[in-house]
C-alpha cells in the first residue's frame, strides 16, 4: 500500500502539537519518530509485508531486493534490520542499527536508496564536522561519546566492515555502558555508508518534543525557532521528494532502449 494522505495526517497531528527544542549532538538525540524512515520508504514504492496486527513492521522494496525490519520487541539490541539480496555481480550485504539511533539519521541511510548512487569518501564528512580521526582507522566525536571504526580485513572478509557506537562516558580505559550501536557489513555500499555518517556527524540539531525520549541526559536541548508547523512541513516537503525522485528511477528503469536504423535496411515497395 503506498502512503495514503491519513497517515501523513496522523505525522502531522502528533507534531503539530508539540513544542520542537533542539537537541544536539545528534547521537545523543534519541530515537525520534520512526516514520522519518517508514514514511519515506513507503514513498518510494516500499510495501509493507507484515502482520498489520504486529509491533514488527517490514518493508520491501519494489524489486524484492531490499527488506527493512523494525522490530521494537528484539531480544537483540537491534531493532532495525536492512538487507539486500545480491543481484548479478552486485553482493548482498546487511546493516543494523539500534533502537536509540536517531530515525532521522537512519533515514539519511534509507533515502540514499532511493538517490542515485555515488561513492564520496565516507570519511570526509566526519572529518569536515570537527570529529577527531586517528591513524588505525576510527575516528570520534568531539566529546568521545560517539566512536566511528573501520574494522580490518579478517580471514572470514576480503573487505572491512563499519562499526559505530555511543557510550556513556567511561573510567580510565573501561568504556562506560552502550548507548547504541550501527554495524554495516563488509559489502555495504559506500555511497550508503557515507550518507549515515554524514546525517550523523552533521552539527545541525535534531527536533525532540517536550519530555520526548533522548540519548542521554548531556544531550543539549534549547528551544527550536522552528514552529511546529515547520517541522511538519519539511516531512511533507521531504515525502514529496522522494515521491519524485523514485518516479524518476522507475522511469529510467522502464525506459526502451532505441535501436538506431540501417542504412542497409530494404524498404517496402510503394503500392502502385
Amino acid at each position: 500500500m503506498p502512503l495514503s494522505e491519513r497517515q501523513l495526517a496522523a505525522f502531522a497531528d502528533k507534531h503539530a502539537w508539540q513544542i520542537p527544542y533542539d537537541t544536539s549532538p545528534r547521537h545523543l538525540a534519541g530515537p525520534g519518530d520512526a516514520r522519518h524512515v517508514t514514511h519515506g520508504l513507503a514513498a518510494a514504492g516500499w510495501n509493507a509485508v507484515s502482520d498489520p496486527l504486529s509491533a514488527e513492521i517490514v518493508l520491501a522494496s519494489p524489486d524484492l531486493r531490499h527488506r527493512l525490519q523494525f522490530d521494537p520487541q528484539s531480544r537483540t539490541s537491534a531493532w532495525w534490520r536492512l538487507r539486500a539480496e545480491p543481484v548479478g555481480t552486485d553482493p548482498g550485504w546487511y546493516a543494523e542499527f539500534g533502537e536509540l539511533v536517531p530515525a532521522e539519521v537512519l533515514a539519511a541511510f534509507t533515502d540514499a536508496l532511493i538517490a542515485p548512487p555515488q561513492q564520496p569518501d565516507p570519511w570526509q564528512p566526519v572529518t569536515s564536522a570537527g570529529w577527531h580521526r586517528d591513524s588505525d582507522g576510527t575516528a570520534h566525536s568531539p566529546d568521545s561519546m560517539c566512536h566511528i571504526e573501520l574494522r580490518p580485513l579478517s580471514e572470514f572478509s576480503a573487505r572491512s566492515s563499519w562499526h559505530v557506537e555511543t557510550r556513556e562516558p567511561g573510567h580510565g580505559e573501561f568504556p562506560g555502558p552502550r548507548i547504541w550501536h550501527a554495524y554495516l557489513d563488509e559489502d555495504t555500499p559506500a555511497h550508503l555508508v557515507s550518507a549515515f555518517l554524514t546525517a550523523l556527524a552533521d552539527r545541525s540539531p535534531l527536533q525532540r518534543g517536550m519530555f520526548e525520549r533522548i540519548g542521554h541526559y548531556s544531550a543539549v536541548q534549547e528551544p527550536s525557532p522552528l514552529r511546529p508547523q515547520q517541522v511538519v512541513d519539511a516531512h511533507a516537503t521531504r515525502i514529496k521528494h522522494l515521491r519524485a525522485r523514485a518516479r524518476s528511477a522507475r522511469r529510467q528503469q522502464t525506459k526502451p532502449a532505441t535501436t538506431p536504423a540501417h542504412a542497409g535496411t530494404a524498404q517496402p515497395a510503394a503500392r502502385r
